[in-house]
């Protein structure tokens, strides 16, 4: 008998959460942003004058009302950001230079908050690499790579050498 193929969002939730990831689903936006202060409260980031490195005009007008210091460093207590897309076989997000720049992953601060929704839910890798082609047709971005490693990793798990670990909130926003 075939493996019983899950769906999309089941398969990225279970990916995602075997990667280390912190998965919160949320049907509105209200909800989204008193999840947002709840993750805020649990790690002492809601102080006022708190610095988040975020390169996204619309998450800070979004945001604004949390009185957080919006800048561009890697020093920030943590990064704020939205992705390219949700990958389902592997957990991971996709994302590019409309997020992070010109940056690499390790350059970001250590804590991660990511905004998404669930019309972002793809099954592979190369349905976000054709997706991103098709919604940038006169500019593809550079600096095209994924988060996949949510926990500190062991030294001896091969398939993540190299790739940085970050402690990554996921506000997974209906929209469908």
């Amino acid at each position: 008998m075939p493996e019983e193929k899950l769906p999309t969002d089941e398969n990225f939730m279970v990916n995602f959460k075997k990667n280390g990831g912190k998965f919160l689903y949320c049907s509105e936006r209200d909800e989204m942003l008193d999840t947002f202060h709840s993750i805020l409260k649990e790690n002492n980031w809601g102080v006022e004058g708190s610095s988040v490195c975020c390169f996204d005009e619309n998450l800070k007008a979004t945001f604004k009302d949390f009185k957080l210091e919006f800048n561009k460093n890697s020093d920030s207590s943590f990064f704020l950001s939205t992705c390219e897309y949700l990958i389902a076989n592997t957990g991971a997000l996709l994302i590019s230079s409309n997020q992070i720049g010109e940056k690499k992953l390790d350059e970001l601060p250590q804590d991660f908050i990511i905004l998404a929704s669930t019309s972002q839910l793809i099954d592979t890798i190369g349905e976000g690499l054709r997706g991103i082609k098709n919604k940038n047709r006169n500019k593809i971005p550079s600096n095209i790579t994924t988060i996949k490693t949510f926990q500190d990793k062991k030294e001896s798990d091969f398939m993540s050498y190299g790739s940085p670990s970050k402690n990554l909130y996921l506000l997974l926003l209906e929209d469908l």
